[in-house]
Formats: C-alpha cells, structure tokens, sequence
C-alpha cells in the first residue's frame, strides 16, 4: 500500500510538471501572435465571445483537441481556420471521419495565419464582446478549459 502511495504521487507531480511546462511554452509561443483587436471587421459578435481556432488536418495534436473544440463549438461562437490542409473536400473528408461538424474556413493560401502571426498548431484565440484578444493558447487545450476561458470572456 506504501509503494501504491509513492507511485500515485509520483504521478500527480509528474502531471503538475508538465501541465507548468506546458503552459511555460505556450506563454513563450503566443508571444509573437497578432494582439491587436480582431482583424476581421465583418464578424456581429452579438455581445458574445468568439473563438477562432487555428489547426491542421496533418497535426497530431490537433486531432486529439478536436473534439474538445467539436464541445465548445456547440455552445459558442467559434470559428475554425484549417491551414495547409488541402482543399476543402479534403477537409471535409477529415471532419466526417473524425466525427466533426464545426464550420471551418479553408485557409489554403495561409493569408489568415499570416494576418494573425499564427506560426504553430493548434493555437486558439478567445475574443471578448468589443473584440478585444483575452485569451491565446498555443497548443493543447482541454475541454474544461476552453469553457473556462469563454466564460471569462463573456463577462
């Protein structure tokens, strides 16, 4: 029972470690993003927040936060950018085999990536109510999460 103890905590620091470490590098990464008010003038945000997340159907990591955006995606304002992820039939492919139906844009040319300095995915970017940037992450981010941050966002 004493070693099932160690190993559990063991595990629990090892968790807190990297959950540090990687919210270390994502501070590092979200540095270089565009955090001027929201780029695109023709989005109502209707005094709600918005979402958009940048991914890729190549990446890994966006894969495995897929569903967590296909969460959120139902309960707010989101929009997806995939990039270099081919044309929009090769997309749509992706998204019905991997169970998705959140509306994504094409950003096939990487003009959106370019406008907002998005060099990494998956990166998210939360906007307040006056399109104002609250919130990046550059990388993972959990379901529980991302609710969190949209309800900050919408106060």
């Amino acid at each position: 029972m004493n070693k099932f103890k160690t190993y559990i905590k063991e595990i629990i620091k090892s968790i807190i470690i990297i959950t540090v470490v990687l919210n270390v590098y994502s501070y590092y990464r979200a540095q270089d993003l565009n955090k001027d008010k929201l780029p695109i003038a023709n989005i109502n945000l209707n005094e709600r927040p918005l979402m958009i997340h940048f991914w890729a159907t190549w990446c890994p990591v966006c894969k495995i936060e897929a569903p967590n955006i296909q969460e959120i995606s139902s309960k707010y304002k989101v929009i997806t950018i995939a990039t270099q992820s081919g044309t929009d039939e090769d997309i749509e492919k992706y998204m019905k085999e991997n169970d998705l139906d959140f509306t994504f844009v094409n950003d096939y040319d990487n003009s959106y990536a370019k406008q907002f300095n998005i060099t990494v995915f998956p990166t998210t970017l939360i906007y307040d109510k006056n399109k104002n940037l609250v919130f990046s992450e550059v990388g993972y981010t959990s379901t529980l999460g991302l609710y969190l941050r949209m309800w900050w966002a919408s106060l």
